[in-house]
């Protein structure tokens, strides 16, 4: 079978190993062909995941302090967890949802790699403070939106970038300052690349929720309320970094709904 974007994507979901997954998607070729219209059988083994962080519950999951090196090693791990799984989403969205404009595939693909980047950076600067991935235990709780929203691409539009992934903005101006109040300013370095990166890929998830919904005929405000209720999305908490949610498309509607 001719290698498409496509079934590239879905063959590094797959992948278990983190390494491996990171690389490949930071390779995956940008002039394969697409083949937007293919329907693809979903295949067992999704997605791909090593044997080690061990996946608990979210409130089972310790808290350190990141004064110690163990802290801040543990912080780093998790943010390092929550990028290998936004390389999961991106690649399912490329895979997943046929019929699209090919322009929706190549975004996917552009994020997955800028996301196995942020996963490396990360790694690399875990590995510094002694520590590598799988060292700490992780919880599921960004792909179970996957799971939710596996049916529908403007679900996922709206509850992964433009909720999930938007949490990740307000929560980096916080991170950012404990990480140099605990003396990493390397860390908080990647923090900053992070941020930067996630921005441009909430924009990506504004866009394309809106083309959908254009698409058929609906109101982007109303809808995204009743897709949150329908799959039990996570309610926004402040403090919300409001540049970065404009920088990123949120209109002055939702940004006042925010509370």
């Amino acid at each position: 079978m001719t290698a498409t974007m496509r079934t590239e994507a879905l063959a590094l979901l797959l992948e278990c190993d983190a390494d491996r997954k990171a690389a490949g998607a930071l390779a995956l070729r940008a002039d394969l062909p697409v083949d937007a219209a293919a329907p693809l059988d979903e295949p067992r083994g999704i997605p791909g995941r090593p044997a080690r962080p061990l996946l608990v519950p979210h409130a089972q999951i310790r808290q350190r302090s990141i004064r110690s090196r163990e802290g801040r090693a543990a912080l780093i791990h998790a943010i390092a967890h929550i990028e290998l799984n936004a390389i999961d989403l991106a690649l399912d969205a490329v895979w997943r949802f046929a019929g699209l404009p090919e322009r929706f595939y190549r975004d996917w693909v552009g994020v997955a790699a800028e996301e196995a980047l942020h996963f490396s950076l990360l790694r690399d600067h875990l590995k510094g403070l002694g520590s590598a991935y799988g060292d700490f235990p992780a919880h599921a709780a960004l792909w179970e939106m996957a799971e939710r929203t596996r049916d529908d691409v403007l679900a996922r539009m709206a509850l992964v970038p433009r909720t999930l992934e938007a949490r990740g903005l307000d929560a980096s101006p916080a991170v950012k300052t404990k990480l140099l109040a605990a003396g990493d300013a390397g860390g908080a370095a990647i923090i900053d690349r992070i941020l930067r990166d996630e921005i441009g890929h909430v924009a990506i998830g504004n866009h394309w929720y809106r083309w959908l919904c254009t698409q058929r005929g609906l109101d982007p405000v109303a809808t995204y309320a009743e897709l949150a209720s329908r799959h039990a999305a996570p309610r926004p908490r402040g403090p919300f970094n409001l540049a970065a949610r404009r920088a990123a498309g949120f209109s002055e509607a939702e940004l006042a709904l925010l509370g």
